[in-house]
């Protein structure tokens, strides 16, 4: 059983896709449990002490900030807290996004700055290691105070409310307690903030994108690489002298990576009638070089975001402080979320111009990519599919970090709208995966219109695999189930 120790060290977005990816269960290092200690002790010395109304520990919240609590009703906020703020709507968070949220969770609580009791803590652990998924709502968080209300729906079972789903069954949180032999966590002052605030649902989202972006982008590579050898493209436009005199990281990257999937190949080494290709081949370190650069950054935002304690009132144990301020806000994750989205929209715009380029006629291919056309549309309406989705990614690419609404009788009177970037990005990263697939699809059809002549040795394994699951279409038939094939071929590959 693989085991990851929960401690002070970085955590990296390739670790935690390891993590969900290998089924890694969690455990708090000894480190860790003193830190969650040492700050719920300090914090429960402090209410004891003090005269002063503390926000969110012995106080209403949001604009209920002035309204103070008696101690005795100090648990009894913490559960009112949980169940006003589950007002989720619309379709689930997909099971692994939820089981990252709880993993973020948990590191982000195992700092000591939050206040938690252990015992909560552990119980989000023991959700994690027996793949309980909390059911949790895609809409309903405005990224101001944190992802308030998705995170609600993931902790409403640790005290034995909400639904989960366990062993493929939605059950109530009461009867995930009865069925584990658990009771209810009994949740102690400010407790509920420290579940409630933070950025976990949207950094959540923002790591399964990175993850599936950065798979994304290897493919775009070759997927290009084998529709310019379709294409009869010409090689010279990745020379390393051109983008040395405009050395941007990504471009000099990708041209790299287009001469490496090239090498060896008969059809890119034969003489070429025409003295240049269209943008959508010859730019291709340029559009592709610039995903990757957005990629590096927004990657370098999110590994930050992480690695942080966003929940409020920050406890401060060595500087004796409890401090209310704004680390629960999403501006920092919102920018680059909706700047992902825009590059992740812009790869799946080059990869339809390149799939109209294969299905024009042009250059020696047949129209639509078939023997005989007329009788057969071919791979015609393939173009049409690619363009509806590419366009839609383009309204998806609008960002909803430009937007504010003003809430909680304007005490957040400006908020990120992150966890709707997050939402967007989600879909958009479907979205270009889909566009790939049917790239894909047209360029390995493409391709056997230059037989006898070989691609390069990787293009050609690429070819074969993807054969090995999609087969050349000679005549009309179904296309929807290729192309479906031809999506899972890039998962799973």
């Amino acid at each position: 059983m693989n085991i990851h120790q929960i401690n002070a060290e970085h955590l990296t977005i390739e670790r935690i896709g390891q993590i969900i990816k290998e089924n890694y269960k969690l455990e708090l290092s000894d480190d860790a449990r003193q830190r969650i200690v040492r700050c719920r002790e300090y914090l429960d010395r402090k209410i004891a002490e003090s005269p002063v109304p503390v926000y969110g520990v012995t106080t209403g919240f949001g604009s209920l900030c002035k309204v103070s609590v008696s101690k005795d009703q100090l648990k009894q906020l913490q559960i009112n807290l949980i169940q006003s703020h589950a007002c989720g709507v619309g379709e689930r968070v997909p099971k692994p996004i939820v089981k990252i949220m709880l993993l973020l969770k948990i590191q982000s609580l195992s700092y000591g700055y939050s206040g938690s009791k252990l015992d909560t803590v552990e119980r989000l652990v023991d959700l994690f290691n027996n793949d309980i998924y909390p059911i949790v709502y895609r809409q309903g968080s405005l990224g101001a105070s944190g992802d308030l209300v998705p995170l609600a729906h993931l902790c409403l079972p640790l005290v034995g409310l909400g639904e989960v789903e366990m062993q493929g069954e939605i059950v109530s949180g009461e009867e995930m307690d009865r069925r584990m032999g658990w009771q209810p966590i009994e949740l102690a002052s400010k407790e509920g903030l420290a579940l409630l605030n933070g950025t976990q649902n949207m950094s959540a989202f923002a790591v399964y994108a990175l993850l599936r972006a950065q798979r994304l982008s290897d493919w775009a590579d070759k997927i290009a690489a084998m529709s310019l050898e379709a294409y009869d493209g010409r090689q010279e436009p990745f020379t390393h002298a051109v983008h040395a005199v405009r050395p941007h990281q990504g471009q000099i990257e990708t041209a790299k990576a287009m001469r490496e999937l090239l090498e060896g190949s008969q059809m890119i080494a034969q003489e070429k009638t025409h003295v240049q290709d269209p943008y959508s081949f010859r730019c291709v370190p340029q559009v592709h070089g610039a995903v990757k650069d957005t990629m590096r950054y927004v990657k370098s935002v999110i590994d930050t975001e992480i690695n942080s304690a966003t929940d409020n009132p920050t406890v401060c144990p060595d500087e004796d402080l409890i401090i209310s301020a704004g680390n629960f806000h999403g501006e920092p994750i919102a920018l680059p979320m909706d700047f992902l989205a825009i590059a992740m929209s812009e790869l799946a715009n080059i990869s339809e111009r390149r799939i109209y380029r294969l299905v024009s006629g042009t250059r020696g291919l047949p129209d639509f990519l078939v023997a005989n056309p007329g009788l057969n549309s071919g791979f015609m309406i393939t173009q049409y599919t690619a363009a509806s989705v590419v366009s839609l990614n383009k309204s998806l690419a609008m960002p909803s970090s430009v937007d504010s609404i003003p809430s909680c009788q304007d005490q957040e009177d400006l908020v990120s709208m992150g966890a709707n970037a997050a939402i967007k990005l989600y879909k958009v990263i479907d979205n270009t995966e889909r566009v790939l697939a049917i790239e894909l699809f047209n360029a390995a059809q493409a391709l056997e219109f230059r037989r006898p002549l070989k691609s390069s040795p990787i293009i050609e394994k690429i070819h074969a695999d993807f054969r090995k699951v999609v087969p050349f279409v000679d005549n009309d038939q179904l296309m929807y189930p290729h192309i479906e094939k031809a999506i899972q071929f890039l998962r799973n590959n």
